[in-house]
């Protein structure tokens, strides 16, 4: 396996201080799995060319084999470990490069902190669903991504591509940025990890992703393929990726398919509420969320079941995903202090449809850790109509997000408007 980070930073060298690997030396690093080694290509002042090369022991490999592995008789020994880089190649990189993972240079910090020119070439890479997802996950980082698949035979090309692509990223990243991307993103190409998977590697992926991954309009793809596809820990990951970019996570367990083509529930959700708000031209308009989210901002603190002079005189308000952060019991002091005290024009109200989640196939309870309940369109129904008695206003249903004609739509709205 090979990979290799170029720089036309001048000068260029400077990449082997970032790297903690100097150029003038061939240094080779045991792994449980082969032997990694780091050498130059190239040195100059103009470019400068780090190559991580990775002799996989395919026999030592099979006799750490685990027995309840499933694999066929020689599956161990016929394979392309030798040339394509996987979840191996990741770990050796991740192993080989820690420091330079960390963001650390004493030497060139002000370096290490910032972008650099940089190109990352490896020439074998499974990649699953073709060289579109690799350009899915990676252009959104600020890479320009040319990936060329591979011919299954260059002498039959009426076989077509095989599975393989030689990948080429070039872009101003952050090296320790790029590295962690790498990290995280060749086994989700890969669709496959060589060793096995605890409650730890949910931790790793948190860590590797930073700042980049809770943003990444990807970011469900990418952490159930990174875990294997093991449910209980994507749903671990989601939830917390869900905390740090202050937005629900309503596709765990989404078809794959429908995750990387159909438009995220969270935009769908987002546009629905915005038109409503240019329908009824609300100039002034008061936005909610739930406690966890407000707990870490310090703009207009309040609690939506007290009541709060601040909150009057507004010509909408919106509650979205908002209603089942709330335990049944305080309900109608949200009420209140909405609809009775507060008393908006207009008033959105959206919340999941929990007969919709019969179509998500990994997902088992509620679709977030921190839901109280979630509604069925009869029960969301009947609160609507209530409130509407008790405060004098109207409601309107619109379905939001994919709408199955058995269990209806992922997300329910309401649109209150004051009579």
């Amino acid at each position: 396996m090979l990979l290799t980070i170029s720089t036309t930073h001048v000068p260029a060298t400077d990449l082997g201080h970032l790297l903690h690997k100097h150029p003038d030396r061939v240094q080779a690093f045991t792994q449980s799995f082969g032997t990694a080694t780091v050498l130059y290509p190239e040195a100059g002042e103009e470019r400068c060319t780090a190559a991580l090369l990775l002799e996989v022991d395919s026999v030592e490999l099979a006799r750490r084999r685990s027995r309840g592995t499933p694999d066929f008789a020689l599956a161990q020994h016929v394979n392309d470990r030798s040339y394509a880089a996987s979840s191996l190649l990741a770990v050796a990189l991740a192993d080989v490069f820690s420091t330079a993972r960390a963001g650390i240079c004493r030497s060139r910090q002000e370096l290490a902190d910032g972008p650099l020119p940089l190109e990352v070439e490896i020439p074998v890479l499974p990649c699953r669903g073709g060289p579109q997802v690799a350009h899915d996950l990676f252009a959104p980082l600020s890479w320009e991504v040319e990936a060329t698949p591979l011919p299954l035979d260059e002498r039959f090309p009426a076989w077509g591509d095989s599975r393989y692509v030689h990948l080429r990223l070039r872009g101003d990243v952050r090296l320790a940025d790029a590295l962690n991307q790498l990290y995280v993103l060749l086994p989700v190409l890969d669709e496959s990890k060589h060793y096995w998977q605890g409650p730890d590697e949910v931790d790793k992926l948190l860590r590797a992703g930073g700042d980049w991954l809770a943003t990444h309009p990807a970011r469900e793809l990418v952490t159930r393929r990174y875990l294997g596809r093991a449910a209980p820990y994507a749903r671990v990951a989601l939830a917390r990726l869900a905390e740090l970019d202050d937005r629900p996570d309503d596709t765990v367990g989404a078809p794959e398919a429908d995750v990387a083509v159909r438009r995220p529930l969270r935009v769908a959700r987002r546009d629905a509420v915005l038109e409503v708000l240019r329908e009824v031209e609300a100039h002034s308009v008061v936005d909610t969320m739930g406690e966890r989210q407000s707990d870490r901002l310090s703009l207009l603190q309040g609690a939506l079941t007290y009541e709060d002079e601040r909150l009057a005189g507004h010509d909408a308000a919106v509650l979205m995903e908002v209603v089942e952060h709330v335990d049944p019991t305080r309900l109608p002091a949200l009420e209140h202090v909405v609809f009775g005290a507060a008393r908006p024009g207009t008033v959105v109200v959206t919340t999941p449809n929990v007969e919709h989640n019969v179509l998500y196939p990994d997902l088992t309870g509620l679709r977030h850790p921190d839901h109280r309940f979630e509604w069925t369109r009869a029960e969301f129904a009947a609160w609507c109509e209530r409130v509407c008695a008790a405060h004098g206003y109207t409601v309107e249903h619109r379905p939001v997000g994919p709408v199955d004609a058995e269990h209806g739509p992922a997300t329910q709205m309401g649109v209150f408007r004051r009579g």
